[in-house]
């Protein structure tokens, strides 16, 4: 069979040796792909680093980019569109929209969704607070709401914020109209239609701040969570808020023995809304300081025996909600006004990176 020269060429060329020439345009490696705290968490063994969000800041795309990033937040938290007096303004009028805004971009993005929270004694409309309710008309007002929230979000949440801050930092139940007309039953109440309403796989949660150490405080969450388990009421998880400040921060080993006191209870635990402030104007030093205490909560979550993920109660400075709770004190978040990562942004991914390795 004849055979062109060509064709008989082809195997000489293809063993040729490349010229130096060509070495220089050689297709350039891919840049490692860079990791945010989501990706990280896992890594490390939570299911979760995550971000609340709020809906006044869904129209800036630098924001956006970051709370809807899988990569960075693996969990989302809407700060407060399913709190009463968004969800319920009017009585048996449920809007979900300021929701909606958060969780289905949330779900778009493949992050997992904390809700938050059936029952407060704040942001509350004025429809329930501006009249005196019997305890059965209560009751079934409290089931009525529950019923309807759960059921429109029933897919969407891995855990719900139950009850929110029920005690006062002494122990004490904090007064509040719940308490006032059904006394301390209106708690199991709401885990109750929680358990019967929401997906199965949902987590119930009882929600607190200063429960990050063993106190007065944190004890009395621990007695009614022993309570509950004695009368089968459902209960799954305990959330430790961790407002924290510069300077009056539990260490790690307060963070992690309260953490043991409610996994020793079968409860998981979850770091809900931590955020670090501190008095301004900011220093090296401040910030420095702040990163610590934002390592070492993150690395008690990592270290714990049930301590499923961590949840910033918002990342970015201007969106904060502390200047204004707290005039003089500031620059809680990760992130500076001008979307610069801060020191205690590289101590959490360092917590991370240690725990994976």
């Amino acid at each position: 069979m004849k055979v062109s020269l060509a064709l008989a060429l082809v195997p000489l060329l293809a063993a040729a040796a490349p010229s130096p020439s060509d070495k220089h345009h050689s297709k350039p490696k891919p840049k490692p792909k860079i990791e945010g705290l989501g990706a990280l968490a896992v890594k490390a063994g939570l299911q979760y680093f995550g971000t609340a969000i709020d809906n006044v800041v869904l129209d800036n795309k630098n924001y956006t980019s970051i709370a809807f990033n899988v990569s960075e937040f693996n969990q989302v938290t809407p700060s407060n569109g399913m709190k009463w007096m968004y969800f319920e303004p009017q009585r048996n009028v449920f809007n979900a929209t300021l929701a909606d805004q958060i969780v289905k971009p949330a779900r778009k993005a493949g992050q997992l969704r904390r809700c938050h929270t059936f029952i407060w004694h704040n942001q509350l409309p004025g429809w329930l607070t501006s009249r005196n309710w019997t305890a059965p008309e209560l009751t079934a007002v409290l089931e009525n709401h529950i019923k309807a929230e759960a059921r429109y979000f029933k897919d969407d949440c891995i855990a719900w914020d139950v009850v929110n801050e029920a005690f006062n930092d002494d122990g004490t139940w904090r007064d509040t109209i719940w308490l006032r007309t059904l006394g301390k039953s209106y708690i199991e109440l709401a885990f109750t239609f929680a358990r019967k309403y929401v997906g199965k796989k949902t987590m119930l949660y009882y929600n607190d701040y200063n429960v990050e150490r063993v106190n007065n405080k944190s004890l009395a969450v621990v007695e009614l969570v022993k309570d509950f388990k004695k009368r089968d009421i459902p209960i799954d998880g305990v959330g430790l808020q961790a407002h924290f400040t510069v300077g009056r921060s539990p260490s790690y080993n307060e963070t992690s023995a309260s953490i043991a006191q409610f996994n020793k209870l079968g409860m998981e635990v979850a770091i809900t809304e931590l955020d670090v402030r501190l008095a301004l104007p900011d220093t090296a030093e401040k910030s420095e300081a702040q990163a610590k205490v934002y390592a070492d909560t993150v690395k008690a979550c990592v270290d714990a025996k049930d301590c499923v993920g961590v949840t910033v109660w918002d990342f970015w400075d201007p969106v904060s909600w502390v200047p204004e709770t707290f005039p003089g004190n500031g620059n809680a978040c990760l992130w500076t006004e001008g979307f610069v990562k801060k020191p205690a942004y590289y101590a959490i991914q360092k917590v991370f990176q240690d725990a994976a390795a």
